[in-house]
């Protein structure tokens, strides 16, 4: 027995001991460590956002357009817009035909029609806009129309597709566009690396992506139109919006990673699947979301192409502008982050290695 083994143990008990720490900070090192803390803190994350947006929708100044008389129209429109909570964002409008107009084009979610003669006034919804917000809305028009003594007639003036008939295959197409492009992105960089050789390589890189958000918007596009009949009529705008929304996922991936290495996946994880999913505007719209979620609805691209394929299938691509800036304002920054961050990378380690040779 040594002097610095415990009294009482048997003989070599201490090299064992130090031999399975040892072993064990070899298998388990503070990098790994880091790594689980980040999946834990992620998966948290992930439980938090979801059920944070989605465990009590309320409606929140959803438009309506109110067609009435002129002696019946301000007071209306007041009346609509004092309602506790403020579920509704209530404005006249001229004619029946001015808000047909607004709501087949998305401008608003409702048009509510007084019958001044009668007691049956009518609802004009857009299911297409949204299955929520037309639930939230009759919803209010009911409550307030029988404190009135009055009923209301729904109707769906712009209805989703027969093979969209929740109206959610559009949020699942651009989810599946998302995946696929942080996934390539990721790919990558576990085959070759997370940051780039140089900013050449981090060119080369990028070149890739071109040809795979081509055929991954081409693919999406055949699926959702030609297999699945889900949402018909607009193959090419589909296909090619869907190219600008896997190369952002992509180029934004590979950003990341040449910033942050391999935590570079779990960032991107937490935008675009914890972050992006909840406030896309799927399975609620954004206006019954919580103000957070609210707020990044149209700043990332899983919102906004998710809106832009509502807005191109069902209302003519009116107001989809803003949506195409956002997702191609995401494809310029990755791009343009990915190379600076290679090129500042290299001319690190070069000076890294230059300062170690002269040593």
């Amino acid at each position: 027995m040594t002097a610095n083994e415990p009294k009482n143990q048997p003989s070599g008990y201490g090299n064992v001991t130090e031999r399975f720490w040892s072993e064990w900070r070899d298998a388990v090192e503070p990098r790994t460590v880091a790594l689980i803390v980040g999946v834990l803190f992620l998966q948290l994350g992930f439980i938090l956002s979801y059920v944070g947006a989605f465990h009590a929708p309320k409606p929140h100044e959803i438009p309506v357009a109110v067609v009435a008389p002129a002696p019946y129209s301000a007071k209306i429109v007041s009346d609509l817009n004092n309602v506790r909570t403020d579920p509704l964002r209530a404005t006249a409008v001229a004619s029946l035909a001015d808000g047909e107009k607004q709501l087949r084009s998305d401008q608003t979610s409702a048009v509510y029609v007084l019958d001044a003669a009668g007691s049956v006034d009518k609802l004009l919804v857009s299911s297409a806009g949204g299955e929520s917000v037309v639930t939230a809305v009759t919803t209010v028009f009911q409550q307030v129309e029988a404190s009135s003594n009055r009923t209301v007639s729904v109707i769906d003036l712009v209805p989703a597709q027969s093979g969209d008939g929740s109206g959610l295959a559009g949020f699942y197409l651009v989810i599946g566009w998302i995946v696929g492009g942080y996934l390539v992105a990721s790919l990558l960089g576990v085959a070759r690396g997370s940051r780039p050789a140089n900013s050449r390589r981090a060119i080369f890189r990028l070149g890739a992506i071109v040809p795979y958000a081509l055929l991954s918007g081409l693919g999406g596009a055949l699926v959702i139109d030609q297999l699945l009949g889900a949402l018909t009529g607009h193959f090419v705008a589909l296909w090619l919006l869907g190219a600008m929304i896997v190369a952002a996922s992509a180029t934004v991936t590979m950003a990341f990673q040449v910033l942050f290495g391999v935590f570079g996946i779990g960032i991107t994880v937490l935008l675009f699947v914890i972050l992006g999913n909840p406030s896309a505007g799927g399975a609620f719209q954004p206006p019954l979301l919580p103000p957070f979620w609210r707020a990044l609805s149209g700043a990332l691209p899983n919102g906004a192409g998710t809106d832009a394929v509502r807005r191109i299938v069902y209302f003519g691509a009116d107001g989809i502008g803003g949506h195409l800036l956002v997702v191609a304002l995401y494809v310029v920054g990755g791009v343009a982050v990915t190379v600076a961050g290679s090129h500042w990378h290299y001319r690190r380690l070069d000076r890294v290695q230059t300062a170690s040779s002269s040593v």
